[in-house]
């Protein structure tokens, strides 16, 4: 027997579609920014931090980038109520997004860091700012400038992570697609465009990262 493949049912489910989006798109906006912060702090404080601090940055990075991001967020949805600390599906999908793209992104800024040349960190010094002000005005923006095209690709990935939260029940496009498939028994045409979705998904947000990063870095971003 021969399949016979047909999307025009799909337009039924529109709304599903377009809500699971909104969904995923929200989750990557929150996670992206919230994490690339974390990232950041992370960042100062294995490179540039008091020492006591370090070890502790350092298992936390070691931690996440060691173990699949779907049993963090299933520690974070299912193990943390053992302890009392409950939260609905969306806030822990959030958590774990910015998470795990902190750990990621820490160790792709603190790269950044270290490339930056000695003599920055004496010029900072020499005009008597504290290590803090150090970084953030002389040497963050041009590590951030050398690793932009690094990090998009680490948001985007997460971006694509994002959809095992459909696993705790955080209605992204996946979700969506399992709905459809479950109503309409047509698993062909429901994962193909929501792998189209996807693929579209990613390139505009690889596209919009790099006009970010011409705006902020207008003289040495190149995707």
């Amino acid at each position: 027997m021969r399949y016979h493949f047909d999307f025009g049912w799909l337009a039924e489910y529109y709304p599903t579609l377009i809500k699971g989006v909104l969904v995923t798109v929200e989750l990557t906006l929150i996670g992206a920014v919230l994490g690339i912060i974390l990232g950041i702090a992370c960042a100062w404080a294995r490179a540039l931090g008091p020492s006591w601090l370090k070890p502790f940055v350092a298992a936390y990075v070691e931690l996440i980038r060691n173990t699949p991001f779907l049993i963090q967020l299933f520690f974070i949805f299912f193990g943390l109520p053992g302890i009392g600390v409950q939260m609905n599906e969306m806030t822990a999908a959030n958590l774990a997004m910015i998470i795990n793209l902190g750990a990621y992104s820490c160790e792709i800024i603190r790269a950044g860091i270290q490339a930056t040349p000695r003599g920055q960190f004496e010029a900072g010094a020499s005009l008597a700012m504290t290590r803090f002000e150090t970084f953030r005005h002389v040497v963050l923006v041009p590590s951030l400038q050398r690793i932009w095209p690094a990090l998009s690709s680490q948001v985007v990935i997460v971006m694509l992570g994002s959809s095992v939260v459909s696993q705790i029940a955080a209605e992204d496009l996946t979700f969506a697609a399992n709905f459809i498939q479950s109503r309409s028994f047509r698993a062909f045409e429901a994962y193909f465009v929501s792998t189209a979705i996807y693929l579209a998904l990613a390139i505009l947000l690889r596209q919009i990262l790099a006009v970010v990063g011409k705006m902020i870095f207008p003289r040495r971003v190149r995707q």
